[in-house]
């Protein structure tokens, strides 16, 4: 037995995923990836994207719910329901923020695997290179707004 979705159920979550943020989900740990973060909270004044640690709940559901394997540990962009990894994510977050940031499209025509070896030189000594965080940046609260993991939790019965 196959399941299918009807036409209009289609369409629902094509409009349900237009009407989401963008989601960048972030190694919690790691300083360059939060200094990414807050790069992209600076350069982002439209609110494009929200923002989830890989570690906290949000960011595990995400990665359930999108099916981004467990040894996924880069940077991940969820728009319009499309997962994107490694620099096809960077490009696009790139593409999303205010400035000439967004010329950085353009590398696209650097082929996806020479991309992805330069970002993974990166992502395998980041640790080495910028630490591991030991104390967070207090986000203001517009800022919190932004982060999954900081939204309101519904009371419980």
């Amino acid at each position: 037995m196959t399941f299918e979705l009807t036409p209009e159920r289609k369409q629902a979550r094509v409009k349900e995923a237009n009407q989401m943020p963008a989601i960048v989900l972030f190694d919690g740990d790691c300083n360059f990836c939060d200094a990414s973060v807050q790069f992209i909270l600076n350069r982002d004044t439209t609110g494009n994207f929200h923002f989830a640690s890989l570690q906290g709940d949000a960011g595990k559901a995400l990665r359930e719910r999108h099916r981004i394997s467990d040894s996924v540990d880069s940077i991940v962009l969820i728009r319009d329901g499309v997962p994107y990894i490694k620099s096809d994510a960077a490009i696009r977050i790139a593409e999303g923020l205010d400035g000439m940031w967004r010329w950085l499209r353009f590398v696209k025509i650097v082929p996806k695997p020479i991309r992805d070896f330069g970002y993974d030189v990166i992502a395998k000594h980041r640790y080495e290179w910028f630490g591991q965080k030991q104390t967070c940046k207090l986000p203001t609260p517009e800022e919190r707004s932004r982060f999954l993991d900081q939204q309101p939790k519904p009371p419980t019965r």
